[in-house]
Parts: C-alpha cells; structure tokens; sequence
C-alpha cells in the first residue's frame, strides 16, 4: 500500500487500499470545500447586513460619539466619532471583500482566525455606530467604560474556565464549576464578615471552591460515579445549602453575617496611566492582579513545567503515564481540589470583589457559561481566557444598549440573553467539531 499523509492518515482507516485512500482523500476535499463556503458565506451576509441594515438603515449626518478616556486620566485621549451611513457602509464592503475571497481560494487557518477577529470588532463597532443614531444629535458611548465592565464581568468566567481546565486536562469533567463558584461566594461573604477582614474572606472562598472540587473528586475518582451526575447533583446541593444558610442565617443577621464589603480597587503607578490600557487592566482590585497571575502560572506550567507534562500525560494516556511511575488518581486529586480552589476565587469576586453581599443564587449559571468557554477555548487556557472575554463582552453590550435609545426599540428580555445566545452559538456553531482530552471522563483502574 502507498504512504499517505500524516494528516490523510489520521481519517484513514487502518490498512486501507489506495483506491479507499482516494475516497477519503475526495471527501474530506468537499467537506473542505464546504466549509470554506459556508464561512465565506457567513462572512458575505454579515457585510450585506452591514451595508444595508446598519449603514443605510441608519440615520444621516447623526454621528455617535465613542469616548476613549475618562475624565480622570492622566492622558487624554481624544474621542472618536462615527458617522453611521458612512462609515458602516465602508465596513460591511470591507466584510464582504474578505467574505469573497474565502470562498474564492479560502484562507489560511491562522489569517482566518484573525480575520475572523477583526470582522467580529468591526462589526461590534457598527452595530454600535449605528446604535448611537437613534438619539437626537448622536449618542456618546463610554467605549473604555465598556471595556472595564467586559473584564469585570469576565473574571469569574475566567477563573471557572481555568479550574475547569486544570480538572479535565487529567481526565475529571468538572460540571460543578457553578457550585464552586457559588460556595465561594457565600463563605467569603460570610467569613469576610465574620472577621472584618475581605482577606479572611477571600482565604475561606478558596478553601470552600477546594471542598466542593475535593468531594468531584472523591466521588468520580474512589467511588468511580458518573462524573457528570456528581457535577450536577454538587450544583444542586449547593445551591440549596447555600439558600438555606442565606434565609437562616444571613437574612436575619445581615450587619454581621452578610456586609463584608468589597475589595477597593489600587491603581498601580505608572502602568494605571498608560492612555486605555492603564485604566483596563491597571486600576482593579486585588481579585483581578490574583487572576492575571493565576492566568500565567496555568499556562506557563501546563505547557513548560513537569507538573504540566504529566497532567497533560494523565488526561490522554493514564496507562502509558502509569507505566512510567505517575500515580494518576493521585495526580488527579491534586488537579481537581486546585481547580476548585481556582473556582473558588471567581465566586469571592462576585461578593467581596464586586456587590459586597451575598444573595442566593448570585452566580446565576456563570459556572455553566465557564464550562462553555472552557470548551470553546479547546481546553486551553489562552483559548479559555479569549472565549471568557467575549461572554463578558456580551454581557456588558447588553447593559450598554440598555441604556441608548437604538432607532429600532430592542427589548430588555432579548438584551438579558445576550450572553447565554453567544454560548450556544460560539460552542454550537463555531466551535464545530472539539476533542476534549482522550481520558475525559474515564475513570482509572489500576491493574
């Protein structure tokens, strides 16, 4: 038989002939094709309805305004005004250029990534222009307002993402994200109240994501029980415990059980006055320097370090790692208590990183909105941290429209389903196709 390809191989059935070879070959040719017609076409669409819905839909000489400063920057950055009509028609013919030629010859995987992208925030930035037109005299939108809230939004989704990550990357599906971020919110409420001291705080939310990730664990790697069952029935247990201890304890007792207050936010010289990015990233609270530091130490481990190796290891071959003197349950364990401690944190950013209370149920499905993001980001954690900064980004686009009177009135339900519309496209749509780890989900047995 011929050599093929690796990348022919890889959908070749073992000891094919070259006549079957060159079937696959052909098939996955037109799927290919397919695919490269289907996005070009997307893309086609997209710059249509830019065109003619966005641009010429919008109302003449009415400009938006996007502001890029605050008024308490060391810098001042001049804003930057739109024109609708105009520029959205320049947008959507940029959109359907690049739209044609993907389905002419196609792009290149990396240049499709980042132009799809770039489509995407040019996009945004038309329905925004075009939002700002319903307002007599155009509308002023805070863009760096909307940019801190999209990362304020994303840190519990971030952190979720990440323990999500660190779990399944061993081969544990972790589904209980949502109880860890809940148990994490309640006790650093709790605790930060009881001590006065959102350090304390912080310290028992860690701990208590730990616990609901050391009984996943306990559960799916000794008793071998359906790991998603646990996950779920951990969700519930949660919840419930946690609204029970609200309506007994907290409720009655709100000055001393439930007002730990919230982490102030420290602007970090020099960087905190760089125009746009300084009040981004440099002027937040502790929770979030917490998240850009756990953000580096996952990824540089997971790719550079043993621990990484053999995590990595662990998820795609325990047998072959066990062979080589890993203790995989063991292994396992660690991953999946750390990650609910990461978890953990994401829930103490909801209550002593933001409101300052706890109120039952305040994750509200943000740990199931981390699951996705983890998915959409192939359970890595560059792609998680991309994935959890564009739900934020929908949330937060959702409270700014509620606030602009778009010249087509749209309703405050569809707004509030924002960011779980963008979970079911992104995992469902653009994802496609994903390989988690080969050891997702399987428990090991040491023979």
């Amino acid at each position: 038989m011929e050599l093929v390809s690796t990348e022919t191989s890889l959908t070749t059935p073992p000891g094919a002939d070259s006549e079957e070879v060159s079937v696959f070959r052909t098939v996955r040719r037109a799927m290919s094709t397919r695919k490269r017609m289907l996005i070009g076409g997307f893309f086609v669409f997209l710059g249509l309805f830019t065109v003619w819905a966005l641009g010429l839909g919008s109302r003449a000489g009415v400009t938006t305004t996007f502001s890029l400063s605050g008024g308490h920057d060391a810098i001042a950055v001049p804003a930057l005004p739109s024109s609708a009509h105009t520029v959205n028609i320049v947008i959507g013919a940029l959109i359907i250029a690049v739209g044609g030629g993907q389905m002419l010859r196609g792009l290149p995987p990396r240049a499709l990534r980042w132009a799809s992208i770039v489509i995407g925030a040019l996009f945004v930035f038309a329905f925004l222009s075009w939002a700002g037109t319903g307002q007599e005299g155009g509308a002023t939108i805070d863009l760096i307002g909307l940019l801190q809230q999209t990362i304020f939004l994303s840190i519990p989704l971030i952190l979720g993402s990440l323990a999500g990550v660190i779990g399944e990357r061993t081969g544990v599906i972790n589904i209980a994200i949502e109880g860890q971020l809940l148990a994490g919110a309640f006790a650093g409420a709790l605790f930060g109240s009881l001590f006065h001291n959102l350090g304390v705080g912080l310290v028992a939310a860690v701990i208590a994501g730990g616990l609901i990730g050391a009984l996943l664990a306990v559960f799916s790697i000794r008793f071998m029980v359906n790991q998603i069952i646990v996950g779920v029935v951990l969700n519930v247990l949660v919840l419930g415990l946690t609204g029970f201890l609200y309506d007994s304890l907290m409720q009655p007792n709100t000055d001393t059980l439930n007002s730990p207050s919230f982490f102030s936010p420290i602007a970090v010289p020099v960087l905190s006055d760089i125009p746009i990015i300084g009040p981004l990233l440099f002027d937040a609270n502790i929770i979030v320097y917490l998240t850009y530091a756990v953000l580096i130490v996952v990824d540089v481990a997971l790719l550079r370090t043993r621990w990484g190796l053999r995590t990595r290891a662990v998820g795609e071959h325990p047998k072959a790692a066990d062979t080589v003197g890993i203790n995989v349950n063991r292994m396992r364990y660690r991953n999946v208590i750390l990650g609910g401690c990461v978890a953990g944190m994401g829930g103490a950013f909801l209550t002593i990183g933001a409101v300052g209370a706890f109120t039952k149920n305040i994750s509200s499905g943000k740990g199931f909105i981390a699951l996705a993001a983890m998915i959409f980001g192939r359970w890595s954690p560059r792609g998680a941290l991309a994935a959890a900064l564009l739900f934020g980004f929908s949330d937060a686009l959702a409270t700014v429209l509620s606030f602009i009177n778009a010249p087509v009135a749209i309703p405050s339900n569809l707004l509030s389903m924002l960011p779980y519309v963008a979970t079911l496209f992104a995992v469902a749509g653009v994802v496609g196709r994903v390989r988690p780890p080969a050891a997702d989900g399987q428990p090991y047995i040491k023979e």
